[in-house]
This record gives structure tokens, sequence and C-alpha cells, in this order.
């Protein structure tokens, strides 16, 4: 029998426990701990030359789309709290003309933008004067006005946005993504969030190895700090957790023909290895220290710009699906200073991520994707008086898209003459799902997953493709 190194036969003789061990126990100690050594003595001839276990297919390997696909990756920038739409992407100069008047239909008086739009880029689009640096690159970007949700509560939305459903626990858009066309790299997982909710990034009832993988990121972190978890805490070599990986792996397949397959231990082995392969790779991936000075001048001073170069340093090692998570637009009152700090956050490095993608032929298979859940009301928030701001509002907002296949300065949709509510060309939020998928190669209503006796989809049973968006 092959022995790891200082192999001691007296500290590994057969005890009772062992032969009373059930199998989710002694392969929960297989997995990643040094039961493997007991394992392997009580199994005997099991356990030799478990290098040489046949390969198995990941759950994760890439995937070919069954479509023509645009887009490979995605990088979803969440503006959690709800940005208003007519002081960023969407100017409504009636707002200006019946400021401080009742508006026909609405509660409240007429809050008029306390910002300037101006036409921007070769395609014209108009943009408010807090992104002057996403106003350069508006003619990668399709800016649609139309956008409307359900119920206009944080909760809700958010979870609306992220799973498409209002209620009922589902999987997130990228874990449909990764479970549609698994990952590039299988040193890395397929789908990670930097900040957010559990829920943003859940898998639910599909195998949880398409769970997004959160990671507590700020610019000042150590790069071995980000990801500590993975570290073995035993101090094991690399030897000895392959030996131990490829151990588990054996019985679980023997078991598999023997007996019957268990879907969770299989998905829980397969979040093992992903842990053992993520030491080196994953933790390079997060040290901005390799990029040079004048590009992280670009990207800005802020977490946000950490984060969006993090971003892509993520999708340049295939991770499919990132998600950024920057949130506190959510402005009831004071509007006009706190969204000008929200927007400056946003502005430098969005759009230096948009440049650097393109620099290095990634943006036309990299979406971007920034919205919130809502939009905001056109007309003062009651609480918000001496210094105004603008209730939720899930009638009418916008969300901008740029590279991954969309029409680069487009403008689609439009919300009334005061932009209260999506008007022409309305998209929901099944319907940019649908879109999503469309630009990965996937037709949204064939993409299922069967789950306690019917079909899921991401898109329940709704959702149409926005094909005008598409180039």
């Amino acid at each position: 029998m092959q022995r790891l190194p200082n192999y001691d036969p007296a500290q590994h003789m057969l005890r009772l426990s062992d032969l009373t061990c059930t199998r989710r126990e002694w392969l929960g100690r297989a997995g990643m701990g040094m039961g493997a050594l007991t394992l392997a003595t009580m199994l005997g001839n099991l356990a030799e030359n478990t290098s040489a276990a046949p390969a198995v297919l990941s759950p994760l390997a890439p995937k070919k789309a069954p479509l023509p696909a645009k887009a490979k990756h995605i990088i979803h920038i969440f503006a959690e709290g709800g940005p208003s739409h007519v002081d960023t992407w969407d100017p409504k100069p009636a707002l200006e003309k019946y400021s401080g008047q009742s508006l026909p239909g609405l509660n409240g008086v007429a809050y008029a933008s306390p910002f300037k739009f101006n036409k921007m880029g070769k395609s014209g689009i108009e943009v408010s004067e807090l992104f002057p640096m996403l106003g350069e690159c508006v003619d990668h970007m399709t800016v649609i006005r139309s956008m409307f949700t359900d119920i206009p509560a944080h909760e809700v939305a958010s979870r609306f946005m992220h799973t498409g459903s209002l209620q009922i626990p589902k999987p997130s858009v990228g874990s449909w993504v990764l479970y549609g066309l698994g990952t590039e790299n299988q040193n890395m997982p397929g789908f990670i969030s930097l900040g957010g909710r559990t829920e943003y990034r859940q898998a639910s009832f599909l195998p949880s190895l398409y769970q997004g993988v959160g990671v507590n990121y700020s610019r000042n972190m150590p790069p071995s700090q980000v990801l500590a978890n993975i570290r073995n805490p035993f101090g094991t070599s690399p030897m000895e957790q392959r030996y131990q990986l490829d151990l588990a792996r054996k019985l679980d397949q023997v078991h598999a023909e023997k007996v019957h397959k268990d879907e969770q231990l299989e998905m829980r082995i397969e979040s093992f290895e992903m842990a053992f392969k993520m030491q080196a790779e994953a933790t390079d991936a997060f040290d901005l220290s390799k990029e040079p000075k004048e590009l992280k001048d670009a990207y800005g001073p802020s977490d946000t710009g950490a984060k969006l170069m993090v971003a892509r340093r993520l999708v340049e090692r295939g991770v499919r699906f990132v998600q950024v998570v920057a949130g506190g637009w959510d402005h009831h009152a004071n509007l006009e200073q706190s969204l000008r700090q929200r927007a400056t956050d946003l502005d430098r490095p969005a759009a230096a991520l948009i440049m650097d993608l393109k620099k290095r032929g990634l943006l036309d298979q990299t979406l971007i994707i920034w919205g919130g859940e809502f939009g905001r009301t056109v007309t003062r928030d009651n609480g918000g008086n001496a210094n105004p701001g603008r209730d939720h509002n899930g009638r009418g907002f916008c969300t901008w898209m740029a590279g991954g296949g969309v029409k680069g300065g487009t403008v689609y949709g439009a919300t009334d003459e005061f932009g209260a509510r999506a008007a022409e060309n309305r998209v929901h939020i099944h319907d940019l799902h649908a879109t999503i998928l469309a630009l990965l190669g996937f037709d949204h209503k064939k993409l299922t997953y069967r789950y306690n006796g019917r079909d899921f989809r991401l898109t329940d049973n709704y959702g149409n493709v926005v094909k005008e968006v598409i180039a």
C-alpha cells in the first residue's frame, strides 16, 4: 500500500467506532481532514492507487450555449437602494416647467432635477452632469428608460431583480448562468459576489455548486485575508490534500455504483475540490499591487474602484458571473448632495471598467449591467421638505448595459412626460432577464431545472426578449 510521508501505523489501528460510522460521516472526514488516513487503513485495497481514479467531468465544466451567443461573461453592478432615474439617465424638462406644482394623478408637488443633462458621444444621448466620465462611454452603452417592477419595496424588489421571484426562494441570475454555461476556469468559482446579501447569490433548489461565492473585499485588504477560509487550517501539504480528495471521490464512485448516487455529497466533494484549487489562483486575482499605477489611478481610490478592477481581473481569469454591490442610492431627503456623492463614486470606476475591458479586447464578450431595484418619484418625498428627496417608484426607472453584444449609443423605451411611469416599449424585470439570457445564447423558456415535480426557469412563465437592444 502506498503510504503518506511520516506514516505511523500505530496511530491508525482499526477501532469499533470506525466500523459504525455512517457514509455521510466518513465522507465528511475524507473531504478535507486527516480522517482520510483512517479510512485508507480501514478500507484496505480501496485506497490503493487513488491518484489513478478516473477523471470525472465537473458540473462546472464550460458548456457551449445552445444558440449563438454575444456575451460570455457578466459583471452586474447593483445600485442598491433605487437610483433616481430622472436625475441620472432620464431627463424630464416638464418637471422644471411644473416645479412646485401638483401633477395630475400624482401625490405631492413636482420636484425638478437639480442637475443638468448634456448630449454626450457621437450618439448624442442626454446624460446627467453627475456622470461626465460615463458620458464619454455612452456610445458603448444601451440605456433602457422604460423599466418597471411589481412592488416598490427594497427587500422584495431586490429579490425580484436578482432571482425573478417576489417571494418564493429561487436561484439567482448568476446561478442560472453558471448552471447553463459552466465556467472557463476550473480553479476559480464561476460566480463571485463582492458584497450583498446571500439571497442575491443563492442557488436555491439548483445544486449548491452553482451558489455564488460571497467575498467581503475592500481596497486596503491584504490579498491573503480576502479568502482566508480556503487555506488548510491543519497545515496539510498539497500532496496530502490531493490524496484525501482523490480518496473521497473514489469512495463516492464505488458507493454510487453499488448502492445509489447521492447528489448532495457529490456537490460537497466538488466544493472541497474547488477550495483546494483556489488556494493559489483565487488569492492572486485579488492582488491589485500587480496592476500599473496609471490603471489604478484610472479606477480611482475608492472601494468601488477597487471592486470593479477586481471584477475585470476575475473575468480575465474566466469567471462567468461577477456581481458588485454598490449601494447607497436610497435618497428620501437631501438628494442633491447625497446623489452627487454616490454618482461620483460610480462614475470614474465604471467608465474605467468599460475602457479597460475594451483595450483588452474583452468588452465585446463581457456584458456590464448597472441599475437598482426600482426608481424614484418625480414629486418631493413628504419627509424631505427642507432638503428634498424622492420616494420609491416601481412604475418607471432606468438600467444601462454596455458591451456583451448590446447596441452601443442606444436609448430604448421612455417614461411619460414627467417620468412617473414607463409608457413606451415597457421592459419588465422578466423581460430584462430574458434579454440577458438571450445575449448569453439561451432561449429563456428552455433553460429549465426540474424540481418538486415541475420545470422552473428564471423568468417563470413570462418574459420577452428586447431584441431592439441586441446588436
